[in-house]
């Protein structure tokens, strides 16, 4: 309520939390949220999987429709950024399809997708301790595609498996086809972005670079148009999504000449 008070009469100033996926039961809250300037949330998804949500004893993934709850999410005013783990000792090869079929269809943009890891002192270091299955240091980042365990499903499967997803996900036609799914069902809020100078910047540097240059530049321009025309008040967003795109992109071909480990 304090948030929301302070808010009145101020423009452009979002914020943004993590919170857990059963945030969708409660709508009351969302709304005060999206009242309060939140725009965004974090929520760590981890996997379709039940049986690797019950592994990581992720009890309030389980036993729900977690597509439809990242939708409920959206559609309250919340963008979802999610987060997602392959590596699972309940894994099949199956999983890295599972995953790209979620990642399109929830509308979540910005996916940040990582191989399970055992950070020291946690019960899944010592399990794997236990069962000779450490290989490495911890790196630290969860998405560099990189793991300190030996996978039951093998090193380079998962490898493998997890560069076609980060491929699949950003290449330009599933991302912004995926961005297209995001802003046809979000509930836009009220506090909007301004399209102040440094955006107006932004977009003509991106028109250069994405829509004149890039090899995205069909999808970079139908999506700016769709929004133009179709939902003018996303307009500022949607500029944000296609330069998150580039950058995305760029992540991805330093982890595949990293060869990913």
């Amino acid at each position: 309520p304090a948030l929301i008070q302070w808010q009145k009469g101020k423009k452009g100033v979002p914020f943004n939390t993590e919170a857990s996926v059963n945030l969708a039961d409660d709508e009351p809250l969302m709304e005060m949220m999206v009242q309060a300037g939140f725009d965004a949330v974090f929520i760590g998804i981890e996997t379709p999987n039940e049986e690797s949500l019950a592994e990581c004893n992720k009890q309030q993934n389980k036993n729900r429709n977690l597509l439809e709850s990242v939708k409920c999410i959206q559609r309250a005013g919340l963008q979802v950024t999610g987060g997602f783990i392959v590596g699972f000792d309940s894994d099949t090869p199956s999983i890295f399809q599972r995953q790209i079929e979620f990642i399109q269809k929830s509308g979540i943009v910005t996916a940040m997708v990582g191989l399970l890891n055992a950070p020291p002192g946690t019960r899944l270091y010592e399990r794997m301790r236990k069962e000779g299955r450490l290989i490495g240091i911890i790196s630290g980042d969860n998405i560099d595609g990189t793991t300190n365990i030996l996978p039951k499903m093998g090193l380079d499967a998962l490898r493998e498996g997890y560069r076609n997803i980060m491929q699949q996900i950003y290449s330009p036609q599933h991302y912004y086809k995926r961005a297209l799914t995001f802003l046809r069902e979000y509930k836009a809020p009220k506090i909007r972005t301004p399209l102040d100078f440094q955006r107006l910047l932004g977009l003509l540097r991106s028109s250069i670079r994405l829509g004149i240059f890039g090899k995205e530049r069909f999808q970079y321009w139908k999506i700016l148009f769709w929004a133009l025309f179709r939902r003018p008040q996303l307009f500022t967003l949607t500029i944000t999504f296609a330069i998150y795109g580039y950058h995305f992109r760029r992540i991805c071909k330093l982890i595949n000449l990293q060869g990913t480990g």
